[in-house]
C-alpha cells in the first residue's frame, strides 16, 4: 500500500498555528533589539503631555500626570500614568513633596489596613465632637482642591508593555525616580515644570524633555543625564 500523501486538515490547522507563534515571537524580539515599543510610547506620552498643558492654560485648573512605578518587590506590575485636574488652580509647584508624602501613605496604609481599622474610621452613630466637627470641615476644604481624573480622546490613562521601563525626573529633584509615585504638575498660568523622562526597552532608551514655559516636548534617542544648572 502507498503511504497517504498531503496533510488532513488537523495536521494543516497546527502547522499554521506553529508558524504563527514563531512569527509573534521573531516580531516581539524584533521590537526589544531596536527598542520600537519605547520610541512609541515616548512618542504617545510626548502628545498627553503637550494636550494636558494646553487643558491647564485654557481652562485655569491645575493638572498632573500621575507616574505609578512598580518597586522591585512588584516584579509582575507594569508600569501606567495617569491624568489629573483639580477644581481650580489650587496647587503649586512648592506642594509636590507633600502630594509625594500623601500618596505613599496611602499606599503605606492600604497595605497595613486592618479590620479594626474600619471601626475606628466608622463609629457608631452619635454625637459628633468638636474635633470630628473640625476635621469634617478640613476634609471638606480639601476636597474642593482634590485631584480628580480627566480624560479625553488624547488623555487616556495608559499601561505601558512590560518590556519598557521609565524613569522621572523634575525640577528640584537630585536623581531619577524609577519606583514609586512621580508626578508633573501643569499650572493654569500656562507653565509647567522642567522634566526629563526616560523610556527603556533593552539596549535603547529614549528621553523625553520638556520645557517648562512654553510645554514644547522633545524626544531624543539617548539617555539624557539629570541637569546639574
Amino acid at each position: 500500500m502507498s503511504a497517504r500523501a498531503g496533510f488532513t486538515l488537523i495536521e494543516m490547522t497546527v502547522t499554521l498555528a506553529v508558524v504563527a507563534m514563531l512569527m509573534s515571537a521573531a516580531v516581539l524580539g524584533v521590537g526589544a533589539i531596536t527598542g520600537a515599543e519605547a520610541r512609541s510610547a515616548a512618542g504617545q506620552l510626548a502628545g498627553t503631555v503637550q494636550a494636558l498643558f494646553d487643558q491647564a492654560a485654557l481652562t485655569g485648573r491645575t493638572c498632573r500626570l500621575v507616574f505609578e512605578l512598580p518597586t522591585r518587590r512588584e516584579t509582575d506590575a507594569r508600569i501606567s500614568y495617569r491624568a489629573e485636574c483639580a477644581e481650580s488652580g489650587v496647587t503649586t509647584s512648592r506642594d509636590r513633596d507633600q502630594a509625594l508624602k500623601a500618596e505613599s501613605d496611602r499606599r503605606r496604609d492600604a497595605d497595613r489596613a486592618r479590620p479594626q481599622d474600619e471601626r475606628i474610621l466608622n463609629p457608631p452613630d452619635g454625637p459628633r465632637s468638636l474635633e470630628q466637627l473640625l476635621t469634617e470641615e478640613e476634609e471638606r476644604v480639601s476636597r474642593a482642591g482634590a485631584f480628580s481624573s480627566y480624560t479625553d480622546a488624547v488623555i487616556e490613562p495608559r499601561t505601558l508593555p512590560s518590556s519598557v521601563k521609565v524613569a522621572v525626573w523634575v525640577r528640584g529633584q537630585k536623581e531619577y525616580v524609577e519606583e514609586g509615585p512621580a508626578m508633573l504638575f501643569f499650572f493654569p498660568q500656562g507653565y509647567t515644570e522642567k522634566a526629563q523622562i526616560l523610556f527603556t526597552q533593552g539596549n535603547d532608551t529614549w528621553t523625553l524633555k520638556l520645557e517648562p514655559l512654553t510645554g514644547r516636548v522633545t524626544v531624543v534617542p539617548e539617555a539624557l543625564e539629570v541637569p546639574r544648572s
